[in-house]
Order: C-alpha cells, then sequence, then structure tokens
C-alpha cells in the first residue's frame, strides 16, 4: 500500500536547482505513491545544476503564478545555491511558500533552500538546519539551528546537504503521510 497515496505534493524550483535534491526526494515521493507537480517562475522548461555544470532540464507543470497552495498538501524545497536565490526575489514563490505555512501543512527543505523560507518570514522560533554557510542567516532570522542530518519542528523538514537525502526523505515523508500540523504556522 502507498504511504502518500492521494497525497499532491508541489516542487517549487527555478533555474540552477541542486539536481540530486531534486531528482531523489522527486523519487521517493512518487515511489511513495505521491502526485508530484514541478512548480517554477520558469515558462515551460527549469534547468538544474549538477555539482558543478548545468544538468538536467524539467518540465514545469504549473506556473508559480497559476499555483494555489489549497490544491497541495505539502511543499518540497531543493536547494542549491542559484535555485532559493532566484525565488525569494520573486514575490509570488514567496507568497506560494507563506501560503503553505498558513494553511499548516508540511514543508522540506535541503541544502541553501531554508533561504526561501527566510524571505517568507517562516523561520523565527523555528528548529532548523542548513548548509553550513547560511547557518548565521538562519540564526539571524530568529532560527534556532542545529548541525544534524535532518531537523522535523512541527511538519517543517530541514536538511543540511545531498548526503542526508535518504534520512531527508524519510522524514519528509513521514511528515506528509501525517499531514496538516496545527503549529505549522507563519
Amino acid at each position: 500500500m502507498s504511504k502518500l497515496k492521494d497525497k499532491k505534493v508541489a516542487i517549487l524550483v527555478a533555474n540552477g536547482f541542486e539536481q540530486v535534491e531534486f531528482t531523489e526526494p522527486k523519487k521517493a515521493l512518487e515511489e511513495a505513491g505521491a502526485t508530484v507537480h514541478v512548480v517554477s517562475p520558469e515558462d515551460g522548461h527549469v534547468k538544474g545544476w549538477d555539482h558543478t555544470d548545468w544538468g538536467i532540464t524539467v518540465p514545469v507543470d504549473v506556473a508559480v503564478d497559476q499555483a494555489n497552495a489549497q490544491e497541495y498538501d505539502a511543499l518540497m524545497l531543493p536547494g542549491g545555491q542559484m535555485n532559493p536565490d532566484n525565488l525569494r526575489v520573486n514575490p509570488k514563490a514567496v507568497q506560494f511558500v507563506r501560503d503553505f505555512f498558513a494553511q499548516h501543512k508540511p514543508v522540506a527543505a535541503i541544502c541553501h533552500a531554508p533561504q526561501l523560507l527566510i524571505e517568507a518570514g517562516v523561520v523565527e522560533g523555528r528548529t532548523v538546519t542548513s548548509f553550513p554557510s547560511i547557518k548565521t542567516d538562519l540564526i539571524n532570522a530568529g532560527a534556532n539551528w542545529e548541525d544534524r542530518e535532518v531537523v522535523t519542528d512541527q511538519g517543517l523538514v530541514t536538511s543540511r546537504k545531498p548526503d542526508d537525502i535518504p534520512a531527508f526523505n524519510r522524514k519528509m515523508i513521514e511528515e506528509i503521510r501525517e499531514g496538516k500540523h496545527a503549529e505549522q504556522t507563519v
């Protein structure tokens, strides 16, 4: 029986998402039975980053301008340096993230993706982890930062880097299966 049967998950990305932080969580979600939509401000396709060079091109299912958090059960945010930087200057992308928190829905963010959570104003008082280079940014935004492979705080799942993906995927699926979290707020 599929753990996430009848669950619909949005993966929000811009050009420059870290390829493995997209492909592995997407695969895990689909294998668990979830329907996954790629949401992006990019038209038609979005391009990944594979460690040191451009990687795969992925079709966009829903433009962020047309996306509605009410239609999804959860949100997944891949990292990479460029991806969250491109998304956090897009007001529609920031609002899309904020809407998941307002609706108490699970959100999973890995590596540099918590930069987008900072921009959305949803990390204050939350316990999180991230790629070490944005630790100070998260602390300055009011988060409690921990150096662990995966941290869960009331439906918010965060992880540090590609090596942590197996633990990240397990916790992400667990939180999505649990559903809404009353304490998951903006």
